[in-house]
């Protein structure tokens, strides 16, 4: 069994437990944790992920968790501007960069977070996902220091494909997308 599946396997039992929604061991710090994994693992964690929401918002489970894909947040961003259908067109007429402002000054950090806040009530937990999808035009730790003003006692675990070892985020394993110290690692490598 591949390293990714064992930690995978091991996410139900955590978030279950009353430490993880109690907040137990994290010295008054808000609970954000990183499951970091090897971007080849992508569909693999998808699938996983699809099959743990639904097993924690079954009926039998003591537990709820919504989750937010930032890559679906984003299409839906764009077809509520009117945007989505002629996007196409629009990445033809104009260069790289100016596709890249476009789209991230539509979709900034608090648009999400607005979203999130009113979407999350009645929920113990949050997972955050898409976020490999959603690159160059949203950065994971952005969204991060934004939500920890509403989140402050709802604990976020982001699936993060890349490395995460408690300070630093490499997106996809390559790129720096920055330092972000308040979240802990979910599951270490």
């Amino acid at each position: 069994m591949r390293t990714t599946e064992k930690r995978l396997d091991q996410i139900y039992g955590i978030v279950t437990s009353e430490d993880f929604l109690a907040r137990r061991g994290l010295g008054n710090e808000i609970s954000f944790f990183i499951f970091d994994y090897d971007p080849e693992d992508e569909l693999l964690v998808r699938a996983h992920i699809e099959k743990l929401v639904s097993r924690l918002n079954s009926p039998s489970s003591p537990r709820r968790v919504i989750e937010f894909n930032l890559y679906a947040i984003l299409l839906e961003i764009l077809q509520e501007e009117n945007l989505l259908d002629g996007m196409a067109s629009f990445e033809k007429e104009y260069d790289r960069e100016y596709v890249q402002e476009a789209i991230s000054s539509l979709a900034a950090p608090d648009v999400y977070v607005e979203l999130i806040n009113k979407r999350f009530q009645g929920y113990e937990m949050i997972f955050l996902t898409g976020i490999g999808m959603v690159w160059p035009f949203i950065r994971s730790h952005t969204v991060l220091n934004n939500l920890h003003f509403i989140l402050e006692k709802t604990p976020l675990v982001m699936f993060f494909p890349g490395r995460y070892d408690g300070v630093e985020l490499r997106l996809f394993s390559k790129i720096g997308d920055d330092n972000y110290y308040r979240a802990f690692p979910l599951i270490p490598r």
